[in-house]
This record gives structure tokens, C-alpha cells and sequence, in this order.
């Protein structure tokens, strides 16, 4: 199935600069990269841990615009089961691409993620990390959310992991600010953390120096981390 939604968000992705894109994120050579994922599994891991989980083995995750891969074998870093694990993205590029760096084991499913065959209350986490940013509808932020919801069982819950700040620079992603999450997950208990110094900041300064500089300056982090639970 497609949307008129889904195909601009496939239209503003053939927009992008994928050279620049792959310098931009690569943890390789961008230590505001490499410093931001860090940041973003050691939260993950705290909120999990204190949600009651002492592994992530053998628990049903799934990510929604799973891009090329990197986030779900963060996942299998921090221990989740290969044959739990499931990843949907919309761009056949991106899925070929996590397709050839993921385990078999792992199911990839390419499309939109509204009509993906995944069982009601079948996941115990479901991640979308800058996926509402993406989505410039309303209603199909809307649509989306319900749909992440449905799938997650019973004390379980949606990570959202997004700008609440817009970025002036790209009229291609629009922010997802707390009162927005409230809305739309409004059965959720919200758990949040701030998170990421602003990356064109964090790209100009000397690697040492970006932990710091978010450590003091909080209200420069332009993203938050927020675990949505389903109440039993």
C-alpha cells in the first residue's frame, strides 16, 4: 500500500545528498555521530533497565524505517535475539542495503509500514528513531502511531527518538515536540530524556569536547528519547 504520504516521503529522500548524508552519519569519520549513537544506546539501556528488563534475549523488537541496518544491530550489540528482530523500511535502497549487513535470521519487511503484516500485541518494543520528523501529514503521524501501538504488547511500549527542535536548514522534517507525543500515544505512560547536542554545533567542535559541551548546555540537545509504555 502507498499514501500520497509516503510517496513524498520518498520523493524528499531522492532529494537528498547521499554523499554528504553518508559523511554526515558515517561513526567512522563524524565523531558527532559517533558520540550521539553512544549517548543514544548507554539512555536506551538505562530505560529499559529501569523498566525491568535485565536482557534484551529472546524479546520480540522491531524497528520502523530501520534505514540500512545500523540501529538494529545496535540492538543485536545490546544482546536482542537475531530471530526476534524485525525492521521495516519504506525505501528499497535502504533495505537492500540493511539486508546485507543484518543476520538471516533477522526479518526485514519493505513498505509502508501502515500495511506491514505484523500481529497485534506481537512486539515488545517497537523503535522509530526520526521517523515522525519525517512525516509532514498529521494524519498520517496519526495513522503511523496507531498502527506502532496496536503492535506493542501489553507492558511494552514505542521508542520514539526525534527532533523537538525544527531544523531551519531542512523544510523536508518538522519537529516532534513532548505535547505532540502526548497526543499521539495519549494511553501511554512517557518516559523522556534529552538527548544529542545540536549536530551542526557538535560537527564544528574537537571530538573531546562534545560530551562536555551537552553535559553543560542541556538546552543546546535537540532531540529527546522517549520510551511510551503500554499500561498492562
Amino acid at each position: 500500500m502507498s499514501t500520497p504520504e509516503t510517496h513524498a516521503v520518498q520523493a524528499r529522500y531522492a532529494r537528498r545528498d547521499n554523499g554528504a548524508d553518508a559523511q554526515r552519519y558515517s561513526l567512522y569519520a563524524n565523531a558527532a555521530a559517533l558520540q550521539a549513537q553512544q549517548e543514544r544506546l548507554r539512555a536506551m539501556a538505562c530505560l529499559w533497565r529501569l523498566h525491568g528488563w535485565a536482557s534484551l534475549a529472546d524479546r520480540p523488537l522491531l524497528e520502523v524505517g530501520c534505514g540500512s541496518g545500523g540501529n538494529l544491530l545496535d540492538l543485536l550489540r545490546l544482546g536482542a535475539t537475531p530471530a526476534q528482530l524485525t525492521g521495516i523500511e519504506l525505501l528499497p535502497e535502504r533495505a537492500a542495503a540493511a539486508r546485507a549487513v543484518l543476520p538471516s535470521g533477522v526479518q526485514l519487511i519493505e513498505g509502508d509500514a501502515c500495511a506491514a503484516p505484523v500481529a497485534d500485541a506481537s512486539q515488545q518494543a517497537v523503535l522509530a528513531f526520526t521517523v515522525f520528523s519525517s512525516l509532514l501529514d498529521p494524519a498520517y503521524r496519526q495513522q503511523l502511531a496507531r498502527t506502532l501501538w496496536r503492535w506493542v504488547a501489553p507492558g511494552g511500549g514505542v521508542l520514539v527518538y526525534d527532533f523537538v527542535v525544527n531544523n531551519p536548514h531542512n523544510p523536508d522534517v518538522r519537529k516532534v515536540p513532548p505535547a505532540e507525543l502526548r497526543t499521539l500515544f495519549p494511553d501511554a505512560r512517557l518516559h523522556a530524556l534529552r538527548l544529542t547536542l545540536a549536530p551542526p554545533l557538535a560537527r564544528r567542535l574537537p571530538a573531546a569536547l562534545i560530551a562536555p559541551a551537552a553535559r553543560l548546555a542541556p538546552f543546546l540537545r535537540t532531540h529527546r528519547l522517549t520510551w511510551a509504555v503500554k499500561p498492562l
